[in-house]
């Protein structure tokens, strides 16, 4: 019998995280694989990609805030390293993101958000109606005011993910495209997976990163099994013709009687309408009343998108935990790291939990500023764990 094939480092999920994981684990030297039918698919394949770390602020989540802006950060250095290793473009737009409100109630709101920014340090400008139409000129009269925040930024995650697959190939990441089965615990210590064809895969260290998925694969003691449910997300895809472009010229974000809408204008002429937020379970069906409820709030918001043509409607899941923060670093099982959790911030936190986990998976220690997302500080509700999926990681 043939023994098991083996590496330094295996990635369950060969998602955004999961691939970011196994690109920077492999740059600093370890022999790095990743097990996932069809890697730089997964919840990028849905999100608009909004770097967003001043407008997705909420009360209570300043902890998340830090990791947040120090990703951030990162990110313009970090897009110039994946392009001029792989060549592709990945869409990254430094253009800002304008939250716009079109009633005294959501306008209200706004100024408590500004409110917040400030209290938080962070840069917001507060516009009238007036000033943010001549910053869009194609919103509806109708709105009251708005916030400008120009660190914010956005990507196209479904670049991103492509570049991070070139990235790994180049790095020498080998790709598994088959589920992962099985957690594979020897003496009390992860050591691989056994996948759904049968065959076993070692390794010293084993990275789930299995998105909203990650709480459901086989093999994982029940004290370690990560908390993350799903949170569906439905968006509508545009195309924005030529002699309309630019449609618009930097993100639109409203909230529109109480409900959030966003606009992500691509330099490509897509436009990206999204997002519904729908405790639903593993549900990924594209509803009549989420695609209405998108169009009819972006029609109030900007009234020209009815002239444009619709292209796509996608739902997917983000997986989201207790507290709407990532479980990034070392589980109590020894050889088991957690890399999920991320809810509506996957994408903007990329390069900061890459270089997490690379340290961690070094050093066996997690960076101080990823230490406050340690899955540990949920030992209380591991003990409870999701029933088994028909579908694996």
């Amino acid at each position: 019998m043939s023994s098991p094939r083996t590496s330094d480092v295996l990635v369950i999920g060969g998602g955004i995280i999961g691939l970011v994981t196994a690109w920077r684990a492999a740059q600093r030297g370890l022999a790095t694989a990743v097990v996932d039918p069809e890697p730089g698919g997964g919840a990028a394949q849905v999100a608009a990609g909004m770097l967003a770390a001043v407008t997705e602020l909420h009360y209570g989540e300043q902890t998340l805030l830090g990791l947040n802006l120090a990703s951030a950060r990162r990110y313009p250095e970090f897009v110039a390293e994946l392009t001029e290793v792989t060549g592709q473009d990945v869409g990254h737009r430094q253009c800002g993101t304008l939250a716009v409100a079109l009633d005294a109630d959501d306008r209200a709101h706004l100024r408590e958000l500004h409110t917040l920014h400030r209290q938080s340090g962070l840069d917001s400008q507060w516009l009238s109606g007036r000033e943010c139409r001549r910053l869009e000129p194609m919103l509806a009269p109708g709105v009251r005011g708005g916030l400008l925040a120009c660190d914010d930024h956005q990507i196209d995650p479904r670049r991103l993910a492509g570049a991070l697959v070139t990235a790994c190939e180049r790095a020498g990441v080998v790709f598994h495209r088959v589920w992962a089965e099985r957690l594979s615990v020897v003496g009390d210590r992860a050591a691989g997976v056994v996948t759904r064809d049968g065959e076993t895969l070692g390794a010293a260290q084993v990275v789930l990163a299995g998105g909203s998925l990650s709480g459901r694969l086989a093999g994982v003691p029940d004290d370690v099994v990560p908390p993350v449910r799903p949170v569906k997300g439905q968006v509508v895809r545009l195309s924005v013709p030529k002699p309309y472009a630019p449609f618009l010229s930097r993100t639109v974000r409203a909230m529109v009687r109480g409900s959030h809408v966003y606009m992500v204008a691509r330099e490509n002429g897509e436009l990206v309408i999204g997002a519904t937020s729908e405790e639903q379970g593993w549900d990924t069906t594209v509803t009549a009343g989420g695609v209405y409820e998108l169009l009819r709030d972006a029609h109030e918001l900007v009234p020209g998108i009815t002239e444009l043509p619709l292209t796509e409607t996608q739902a997917g899941l983000r997986p989201g935990s207790p507290d709407n923060a990532p479980l990034l670093g070392p589980t109590e099982l020894p050889g088991l790291l957690l890399a999920t959790g991320h809810f509506r911030n996957g994408v903007l936190l990329t390069p900061v939990t890459g270089d997490a986990l690379a340290h961690a998976l070094t050093t066996g220690e997690l960076p101080d500023e990823a230490r406050a997302f340690t899955p540990r500080r949920f030992a209380a509700a591991l003990t409870e764990r999701p029933a088994l999926t028909e579908q694996p990681v």
